[in-house]
């Protein structure tokens, strides 16, 4: 996964287009709406589709080369590690072949005894064919649609440089045989996908590629210094994206990391636009003041309400990449994750979580337990979750000290306890519904009894108040 909350950088865009995969559209073709032209005036007018604002829950699917070793050390979430030290204990497991090359780290003295000093990364590959033939594309989809999952974005690409799809685009620094030459990876997870009602998203490493530039990269300075800017990878990256978009037609673009200045991002956004009007793109393609429909900020939420909507990305765990040395403490409880998800969604954000597979498609049971207590929780409460947009606070409190948190939808406003109250009688401070409000529980049948004590409302709650992870009271009106 990307570093990009330290990568945001202005750079100025030049119109130069490459290899142009996807056919031009005669106007009879295009579709309707307005026709963007290949500047940001004319991008920036791009409104976000409802349907991103709707779906508040997405699942990143980090799978690739680097699932087979699966492995880094479990130290601590992105942007709580002291920086200075992340790069040699980088928990990102999709990090291997960078931090397996840092003399003394965990992951090198790790591949050493795993591996074996002398063996080379490019060597996963063949077992990484061989072990994802057991893949089973609709499996997953059918569990992230369970999970309550609106949409997926699947790494087509990451630092790698390994695509998962048949691309014609060579990349003469990769020796060895294609990925592409087994399967589809991506054509058919997207296929399985939106079988099951959910969009598809791709994502790409534009701004990091190791087979173009493979120095180790050991700080941040390194980082910013290795992003591709050779004539040779512009083709290739801009020339990926268009083919991307051709053959998938994907709902999200999801950049990583950055792009190289004399990408064709304008035209790039535009011919997406123009090709799809509903489509989306990230804010990482790095260069500032560039357009986006929503920032994505990495194990991140805020403490209110964000008038940009954003999609904050992390894992279950530290990793976004399988990580086999991953336990139960360093992942996020069952209740922890509902509570994450409803705190975003009271701040216009929507969760991107993460699951990473095994080589061969397999996802641990740790995982698993996560994603279907989640799902569990929203079969009953998706409501107040689902098409809602923030009030006007995201924040409160019951008087015995629960968190709330505030969505509406409608006239109706919803109020989330997070956990289970201590008494029967919850008095949530300084909300006031309209006289004649009905206050139900999400979940149950009949209205609730409540009273207006000061500036408190105090709700009696059922006497078989049912085990969940969060409450959901849908008050209408609201105020």
């Amino acid at each position: 996964m990307a570093l990009y909350t330290w990568l945001r950088r202005s750079t100025r865009a030049s119109a130069t287009c490459f290899l142009l995969l996807m056919p031009a559209m005669t106007q009879e073709q295009a579709p309707a709406g307005p026709h963007f032209q290949p500047d940001l005036q004319s991008i920036g007018k791009h409104q976000l589709p409802q349907w991103y604002d709707d779906a508040k829950l997405g699942i990143f699917v980090h799978w690739g080369i680097y699932s087979v070793p699966a492995w880094a050390p479990p130290v601590g979430e992105f942007g709580k590690v002291p920086f200075a030290s992340w790069f040699k204990n980088n928990s990102y497991a999709e990090w291997y072949l960078n931090t397996m090359k840092i003399k003394d780290s965990p992951t090198w003295e790790h591949h050493k005894s795993a591996w074996g000093a002398e063996f080379k990364y490019e060597n996963f590959i063949p077992v990484f064919l061989q072990q994802s033939r057991q893949w089973k594309p609709d499996e997953w989809a059918e569990l992230f649609q369970a999970t309550g999952a609106k949409y997926v974005v699947f790494t087509t690409k990451h630092a790698d440089g390994y695509p998962l799809w048949p691309t014609a685009v060579r990349n003469p620094h990769i020796k060895v045989a294609s990925l592409a030459s087994e399967r589809d990876y991506v054509g058919e997870l997207t296929q399985a996908v939106r079988a099951h009602g959910m969009r598809m998203g791709t994502y790409y490493c534009g701004g990091m590629d190791w087979s173009y530039v493979p120095d180790t990269l050991q700080s941040m300075a390194d980082v910013l210094r290795t992003v591709p800017q050779s004539a040779e990878y512009v083709t290739a990256a801009d020339a990926h994206w268009r083919e991307l978009i051709a053959r998938y037609q994907p709902d999200i673009l999801w950049n990583d990391i950055s792009y190289p200045k004399n990408g064709d991002f304008n035209g790039l956004v535009s011919d997406y636009y123009n090709h799809n009007p509903q489509g989306v793109i990230n804010n990482r393609f790095g260069r500032g003041n560039d357009h986006a429909d929503f920032t994505t900020p990495e194990y991140t939420n805020f403490k209110a309400i964000e008038a940009k909507k954003w999609e904050t990305c992390r894992g279950l765990g530290y990793s976004f990449g399988y990580n086999q040395a991953e336990r139960a403490e360093h992942m996020l409880s069952p209740a922890a994750l509902v509570h994450l998800l409803v705190d975003i969604v009271s701040k216009n954000g929507n969760l991107l979580l993460n699951v990473g597979p095994a080589a061969d498609g397999s996802i641990s049971a740790l995982q698993l337990e996560r994603l279907h207590a989640l799902g569990q929780w929203l079969k009953v409460n998706g409501e107040a979750i689902y098409g809602t947009r923030p009030w006007t606070r995201a924040e409160a409190h019951t008087t015995s000290g629960e968190p709330v948190r505030f969505t509406r939808k409608g006239e109706a406003l919803y109020a989330i306890l997070l956990g289970r109250p201590k008494t029967r009688s919850v008095a949530i401070v300084e909300l006031s519904p309209s006289k004649g409000s009905e206050i139900r529980l999400v979940g149950t049948e009949g209205a609730l009894a409540w009273t207006q004590e000061g500036a408190n409302l105090v709700v009696n709650l059922p006497g078989s108040l049912q085990e969940s992870y969060a409450y959901a009271l849908k008050i209408t009106p609201g105020q």
